[in-house]
């Protein structure tokens, strides 16, 4: 008989593959057969191959899974940090920009009360104010600041009831909660929900936003309403950020 390179155990002269341990009678351990080059390319590592019968160790291939799952986790992550840095870059510079008034160019109302015109909520004057002229809520009254340039906003103010006064508090209903709508160069519209306190005095908003030509603002509630009192609003103020020391 013919002796296995492998084992030693000795087979018949027509078996091509080892009785006892199934590998091929044509080699041996010094010299064995060069494997494809698909399957190098696969094992980079030149990993020994499992002898028959042997169940490779599960653990390599959770590896291998896990190293994909950590570099697909890595690789999402950069693209979303790439993505969003323009906007965090952005939001960082609006925080610690110095502001400054912007007035709007025109202005206009629904309706207003006789004296009382949507010139006297943009006048920089906090005891004058706009009223639509109507008792109760005033749902679905407006005022609409317009911009000639499209200017950048960073935060706005308004000053409820007929002054910032205290005293003229329970004069007028208050408004509690305006829709905000955003016009910008391109025509497009967004909408903002304001919801401001019931006190007297100037109270400001974040309210980011970019080539704003319009901002109109929208009645839905209002404090204090009765068919006594009508809803008053003394000042509307905008404010982006300073140009001054830019050349």
């Amino acid at each position: 008989g013919v002796a296995c390179p492998w084992c030693h155990t000795v087979n018949r002269p027509d078996r091509h593959f080892c009785a006892r341990c199934a590998m091929p009678m044509a080699e041996g351990p010094e010299n064995p057969t060069r494997l494809p080059w698909w399957r190098r390319l696969l094992d980079y590592r030149n990993r020994e191959q499992p002898w028959a019968g042997d169940r490779p160790r599960l653990r390599h291939q959770i590896g291998r899974i896990l190293r994909w799952v950590v570099l697909a986790a890595v690789l999402a992550l950069v693209g979303w940090a790439l993505f969003q840095t323009p906007t965090a870059v952005s939001a960082v510079r609006d925080h610690f920009a110095k502001r400054a008034p912007l007035n709007p160019d025109s202005y206009k109302a629904s309706r207003s009360f006789p004296q009382h015109g949507p010139d006297k909520a943009f006048d920089v004057v906090s005891n004058s104010w706009w009223g639509p002229g109507v008792t109760q809520s005033a749902k679905g009254e407006w005022l609409e600041a317009r911009f000639r340039d499209p200017v950048r906003l960073l935060d706005i103010g308004i000053t409820p009831g007929m002054s910032g006064r205290g005293e003229t508090l329970t004069k007028s209903a208050l408004p509690h909660r305006i829709e905000a709508r955003i016009t910008t160069d391109d025509g497009k519209t967004t909408i903002r929900e304001l919801n401001l306190d019931q006190g007297a005095g100037f109270q400001r908003h974040k309210f980011r936003a970019q080539n704003v030509t319009a901002v109109r603002f929208t009645i839905q509630s209002a404090y204090g309403a009765n068919g006594k009192k009508q809803v008053a609003i003394a000042e509307i103020e905008f404010f982006g950020p300073s140009k001054a020391g830019r050349s």
